[in-house]
């Protein structure tokens, strides 16, 4: 994978509503806004459905927890984050 997004992302510095709300929460928890997200919030439609399906696979009760993690985990390695 590249180092560099072939899309600009969303200042951060910049960010407004939910997409600060993310950001600060961001910064709290791993120092830093996580990338996926910046670009993300570039289109609201998509920043909304990206929120919306993170809050249902939290609350889908027949995906073990333990998997949860695992598969966030995978689909950051797999986007770049670096934990």
């Amino acid at each position: 994978m590249s180092a560099k997004a072939r899309i600009s992302p969303v200042g951060a510095d910049a960010a407004k509503g939910a997409v600060k709300d993310i950001v600060d929460g961001h910064r709290s928890r791993w120092g830093k806004p996580l990338l996926p997200y910046l670009l993300y919030a570039r289109s609201p439609a998509i920043f909304e459905s990206t929120m919306a399906m993170w809050v249902a696979v939290r609350s889908f009760e027949k995906i073990d927890a333990q998997l949860k993690t695992l598969v966030n985990r995978g689909v950051a390695w797999w986007n770049g984050c670096p934990f």
